[in-house]
């Protein structure tokens, strides 16, 4: 079974209260006012009818994936018959069954490429049904906190579920785990929802109001606190702009040609000091002419900053590249036999 991971955070409540009004708030306008007059249950049943309308136009372009290790969700791409997904739903996969919204039995699809970095993928049908509908892919700069959506999939393998929430924040970096079949993935710029995110959603739609997927929901966020169990309502999702660029290489070339994700150009791994504790990322090697090679870095040194960020993990580092693009230049601060150095790079692309 797909199960969507999100590294173990330590969650805290802040509770706060913005705009309260008093003395002297400005009188309603006879908008106000007349939105105020409707009768109790309009509004709701408004509400009600755009979620009934999205669902309408929305939910049969949202595929269940079967491999041979479970069950995940897809978004039909166009009209030939690409589907995207996660990476982890097709990991270690080359066909799948796919069903559709107008499948009477599951139709066959191949892989086409995974971009496990991203935590993308995107499979074809061999065969394209009459009456496929592609999805409509939003513009994430236009993504609002408080913004209600639906999101749409397979969840514990019920297909064509949906549940909602509101946008709980915008451009989150997070790392997926990398037990159960996870990429490990670091994924920037992702889209915080409420709406209930559970096994079999990877890969699936996250859309708004408007019938637009502004992301493909891939992770839940896991409380230490409970055990490592799901912390309710923290769920994240891929943006629509990132899926796009992705998705629109894969089906043009077959692979990702530009990631747009920076990178220092090291294989390294977590540094424990003399009290087992993590204290940076020790570089293993370097790649001939990256970033690291050219500003002197050598296997042996131990990164401890880049720009302002403390760097202790190898994740770390990691999160801290997600936020920077290919071309970027910074500062790096190591170590090299014991004596603290820094060194002005220009970060290549992963």
């Amino acid at each position: 079974m797909d199960s969507p991971r999100f590294r173990a955070l330590g969650l805290a409540l802040l509770v706060c209260c913005a705009g309260c009004s008093g003395v002297g708030a400005p009188q309603a306008t006879t908008a106000q006012a007349a939105q105020a007059a409707q009768p109790p249950g309009k509004a709701a049943d408004d509400l009600q009818s755009d979620f009934q309308r999205v669902i309408k136009d929305v939910l049969p372009s949202v595929v269940q994936i079967e491999t041979e290790s479970g069950l995940g969700s897809g978004v039909v791409y166009d009209g030939k018959g690409h589907i995207v997904t996660n990476a982890h739903v097709v990991e270690g996969g080359r066909t799948f069954r796919v069903t559709t919204a107008n499948s009477k039995k599951p139709l066959t699809a191949t892989l086409v490429s995974s971009y496990p970095e991203q935590d993308l993928a995107v499979v074809k049908l061999d065969t394209v049904p009459a009456g496929l509908r592609a999805a409509t892919f939003g513009d994430t700069s236009k993504v609002q906190v408080g913004q209600v959506v639906l999101a749409m999939g397979s969840p514990l393998g019920l297909s064509s579920s949906v549940t909602e929430g509101i946008v709980s924040a915008t451009g989150r970096t997070v790392s997926e785990g990398s037990d159960d079949g996870g990429t490990g993935a670091t994924l920037a710029n992702m889209v915080q929802t409420s709406a209930a995110i559970n096994p079999g959603n990877s890969g699936g739609a996250l859309v708004g109001l408007d019938g637009r997927i502004i992301g493909i929901p891939t992770l839940a966020a896991t409380d230490p606190e409970l055990g490592g169990g799901a912390a309710p309502g923290i769920g994240f999702a891929i943006p629509a702009s990132t899926v796009r660029t992705i998705a629109d290489q894969i089906v043009r070339s077959g692979r990702v040609t530009d990631s747009g994700r920076a990178a220092l150009g090291i294989t390294g791994r977590t540094f424990v000091d003399a009290d087992f504790q993590p204290a940076g990322v020790v570089v293993v090697e370097v790649k001939d002419g990256g970033a690291a090679d050219e500003a002197g870095i050598v296997p042996g040194d131990v990164i401890v900053r880049l720009g302002d960020t403390d760097i202790t993990t190898i994740t770390s580092l990691t999160e801290a590249l997600a936020e920077r693009k290919p071309g970027d230049r910074t500062t790096v601060t190591f170590t090299h036999n014991g004596r603290e150095k820094k060194a002005e790079v220009t970060l290549g692309e992963q």
